[in-house]
């Protein structure tokens, strides 16, 4: 039995990139379209609008508008770990509420993070009143530690202080930190807390810490290798194919990041999905240059004819 699989939530969990039309609006029938490709690709589920989703470059409506289309569009909102935070408490209550009544398997929630320097008593308020604003027993939060972006972290004495003033609703974190050590050791730390890497090559070493699986940029690309990963980590007489996988997510991920990583992403999906329209992002960020995407596109039918032999 895979040891992964006893956490609340586990598995491969692809940090959706989200399509977007001329006008700069979502584009709810590429993103539907692009979940289910996603899932039968081998993920377990969708973590949309997120860091790779732009969700912050969204309104409240779009945000809200795009999970309720993509369940319309026949994905099951228990595989579905929405991004729900703001800035502020009265958002992220709106946007937490919206999914929970929407039925998702839990919401990702960022700490605010336009102040810098905050204390844990600051984070501990910001959270309680989301989580008491909510008012539910039915909420389950995994919190996202991403400090290279949002300058603001989180630790293991927040983490343990939540868990122990809301029992059940704490579930686990998104560790996008980039060091192994801060998963191991939130790992380490919590009993029945799932782990979650936020880089794709740091998976396979955090479930062999004690781990749950992944929310990834790349597996927007790749998780049929992730899959491979998870499925077989534990298992010695795998161990030879679990590497090889290992190697194909390695490369992959080292070409997303051949340029700013998220416009890589997209015009990575816009040769996978065939429509160009999935180049464009939102501002502040700028879409690669045509000769850009061209070097992207070579080295992507490059891999894929390795992952073919």
């Amino acid at each position: 039995m895979n040891p992964a699989t006893t956490f609340p939530v586990h598995g491969v969990f692809s940090a959706a990139a989200t399509p977007v039309l001329a006008d700069g609006a979502p584009d709810h029938e590429s993103f539907a379209s692009h979940a289910r490709a996603l899932l039968a690709e081998g993920c377990d589920g969708i973590a949309l609008l997120g860091t790779t989703g732009e969700a912050n470059s969204f309104s409240l409506m779009q945000r809200r508008q795009l999970l309720e289309h993509v369940i319309a569009a026949g994905v099951e909102p228990k595989r579905l770990l929405p991004g729900t935070s703001q800035t502020n408490v009265a958002d992220t209550v709106a946007l937490t509420r919206h999914a929970l009544d929407a039925g998702v398997a839990a919401s990702v929630v960022l700490p605010p993070f336009y102040y810098k320097g905050v204390s844990d008593e600051g984070l501990f308020r910001f959270y309680a009143e989301v989580i008491e604003g909510v008012a539910s027993d039915s909420l389950r939060v995994v919190l996202y530690h991403i400090p290279p972006i949002a300058q603001v972290g989180i630790s293991l004495e927040l983490t343990a202080r939540l868990r122990e003033a809301f029992p059940g609703i704490i579930i686990g974190v998104k560790d996008s930190s980039g060091k192994l050590e801060s998963m191991a050791a939130f790992a380490s730390a919590f009993e029945n807390f799932a782990v979650l890497a936020g880089a794709d090559p740091l998976m396979l070493p955090l479930l062999r810490a004690g781990g749950a699986g992944c929310i990834t940029s790349s597996s927007n690309l790749i998780a049929r290798h992730l899959r491979v990963v998870f499925d077989n980590w534990f298992d010695p007489q795998k161990a030879a194919e679990v590497e090889a996988a290992q190697g194909r997510i390695n490369a992959w991920r080292d070409l997303s990041n051949a340029y700013v990583q998220l416009p890589t992403i997209k015009a990575m999906l816009a040769k996978r999905r065939g429509h160009d329209g999935w180049t464009r992002v939102r501002p502040p960020l700028v879409e690669l240059t045509a000769d850009e995407i061209a070097t992207v596109w070579a080295r992507m039918g490059e891999l894929e004819a390795a992952d073919n032999v």
